[in-house]
């Protein structure tokens, strides 16, 4: 009897399989009946993007892992389509799969700059640097036209409110005419995420995402506008990205990054099976030693959710990815990407001039009121 076909790879897309999620009823499972042949391709996957009107625009965490307290997200899901992508399995609480939907069927939070009007608008309201784009990409494709990116930036730039920004995208050079003056008051830094310098290999682990060059130049070019780059070396793979850690290191600081900061990789939840489905599908004659790696970061496990090891591993080779790490941000002069936000200032903050007349009452002023202090 025929057994089920291991998925195939899908040229453009990162996951291989649309993997159910963890909270769907129903379960399902791949099947060859017969009727499927290797020379069938896979349909093309069109993205959708839907409108959401979101009723909060700000998430406040208390980890100890990241350098952050609060950090806001324009949209769901995200067409860079980056297989090792920890909010992945945020898809599967709206009852969608991790994997494929979660790059193409997309939503974007129409009302988040209305959304934070409200919030700096609130009398009790205490300035803390937002870090933007944090659990999905603030700068995806769909951004180009959406432009909700832009729309916070203009709210923080009015209100003299510190940010910082991490992306894998050119598109954020659009908006230097915001940053650059906010980074001349020190309000304003951004993380440049460099995976791979191979192409090859981001063109499968991140497939929508801008080219490695292309990031490095966008390093550049945001430092020549004074606005200060750090890069993020995330995620650390095992034997396939891993070998180039100096080399990343090197050519981003050569662009001009000034910080630098690593996370090995993290499988939670539906991450774990769809990798594996990654690496069987790109590369399969080193897929047990990846794993096998990953193992000896975790504690023997897949995965270590605990705080203090969930982003640096433990053991041997985290203790070897830390040092090899260290050594080369020391040797080049760079410094930990950690210390950027607490090198924001909050003291020039105002609130806005004007709240939407929808959400005044809400936010305790009048609708359209001026706000004198």
């Amino acid at each position: 009897m025929p057994g089920p076909r291991p998925p195939v790879a899908r040229k453009g897309r990162g996951a291989v399989s649309n993997l159910q999620g963890r909270y769907e009823v129903n379960g399902r499972e791949r099947f060859d009946d017969g009727w499927e042949h290797d020379e069938d391709e896979a349909p093309a996957l069109r993205t959708v993007v839907t409108d959401e009107v979101a009723k909060s625009i700000l998430t406040r965490n208390t980890s100890p892992d990241i350098p952050f307290n609060v950090s806001l997200n324009p949209y769901r899901g995200c067409e860079h389509g980056c297989i090792y992508c920890f909010a992945r399995p945020t898809h599967s609480y709206l009852g969608l799969s991790p994997g494929l939907d979660f790059e193409t069927r997309l939503f974007a939070k129409v009302n988040a700059a209305d959304l934070l009007r409200r919030e700096l608008a609130r009398p009790g309201y205490v300035p803390e640097h937002i870090a933007i784009g944090v659990n999905t990409d603030a700068y995806q494709p769909c951004e180009r036209e959406r432009r909700l990116t832009r729309q916070v930036l203009e709210v923080l730039h009015e209100c003299g409110h510190p940010a910082g920004l991490i992306t894998k995208s050119s598109l954020i050079e659009r908006d230097i005419d915001l940053l650059a003056p906010m980074a001349a008051r020190r309000q304003a830094c951004a993380a440049i995420t460099i995976t791979t310098l191979d192409p090859q290999i981001a063109r499968t682990l991140e497939p929508r995402a801008a080219a490695p060059a292309r990031r490095l130049r966008t390093i550049r070019t945001l430092t020549e506008a004074g606005i200060p780059v750090s890069v993020s070396v995330a995620p650390i793979i095992p034997f396939v990205t891993e070998p180039e850690i100096e080399r990343i290191l090197e050519a981003s600081f050569e662009a001009g990054a000034v910080g630098a900061h690593y996370v090995v990789l993290r499988l939670p939840h539906e991450i774990n099976p769809l990798f594996h489905e990654w690496l069987e599908a790109h590369f399969p004659e080193r897929a047990q030693r990846v794993m096998n790696r990953v193992r000896d970061l975790r504690g023997g496990k897949d995965y270590d959710s605990d705080f203090g090891k969930r982003m640096s591993g433990e053991g041997v080779w985290a203790d070897l990815i830390r040092q090899r790490f260290d050594k080369t941000i020391k040797r080049l002069g760079m410094s930990e990407l950690s210390g950027r936000f607490g090198r924001l200032d909050g003291s020039k903050f105002r609130r806005p001039l004007v709240v939407p007349a929808s959400l005044g009452k809400r936010s305790g002023n009048a609708a359209g009121q001026l706000d004198l202090f």
